[in-house]
């Protein structure tokens, strides 16, 4: 199922918050080579994480993580803008319509289903809190997978080539898409709605997440 969880909520589910953290390790580090933090626990964070963003998380059967998604809106601190805003010349991404989305991760044991379920909790995002765009960066092993699920991004700029290649990207979700995702993730629309709702009940707020304090 897909769970939607702010991160001062994560202690609510250790197991999936615990298998979530080493999940992202093993993708982020351990298969994908990237120069990303891991404490003592096996966890990967980083500071990002420490700003109270909502995770979209897909929960296997037995309680641990089968894959994820960060968001945080685009109005504070973010990646797009701190660390990749020479990919979009300059010019910082900034609108409460629009909020960025990061750290994508699968298990090992993820079924094909996982990767379309998350983009289908992206959707229910932005219809339920009126958001009109997410932005992310990604690498290039990320378009196949992308135009699998049928849900491409529209490329902002781009550095490197090849398996190499680091693009920002904006996403939009149309009706049509929307339907197309839920086919691919074997999810019904109902089901889809039932667990956001489930999450933020009718009455739902676009607020920006606040830090966490010490």
């Amino acid at each position: 199922m897909l769970r939607y969880v702010y991160g001062q909520d994560l202690h609510r589910f250790p197991l999936l918050a615990d298998t979530m953290f080493r999940d992202r390790a093993d993708q982020f580090r351990t298969r994908l080579g990237w120069d990303v933090s891991v404490d003592e626990h096996g966890f990967e964070t980083d500071q990002y994480d420490m700003l109270n963003p909502l995770y979209v998380i897909w929960e296997e059967p037995d309680g641990r993580h089968g894959g994820s998604m960060r968001f945080l809106p685009t109005t504070g601190p973010v990646m797009v803008n701190d660390i990749f805003g020479h990919l979009t010349g300059g010019a910082p991404i900034c609108s409460p319509l629009i909020w960025e989305c990061t750290r994508f991760c699968l298990s090992r044991d993820a079924s094909s289903g996982v990767a379309a379920a998350l983009m289908l909790a992206g959707g229910e995002i932005m219809r339920g809190f009126n958001i009109r765009h997410f932005a992310g960066v990604f690498d290039a092993r990320m378009v196949r997978i992308y135009k699998a699920i049928g849900s491409c991004p529209e490329i902002l700029g781009s550095e490197g080539s090849g398996r190499d290649r680091i693009s920002v990207g904006l996403w939009s979700f149309t009706d049509a898409a929307y339907d197309k995702v839920a086919a691919r993730a074997g999810v019904s629309p109902d089901q889809s709605r039932q667990w956001f709702d489930h999450a933020f009940g009718r009455t739902r707020t676009a607020q920006r997440p606040v830090a966490l304090s010490a």
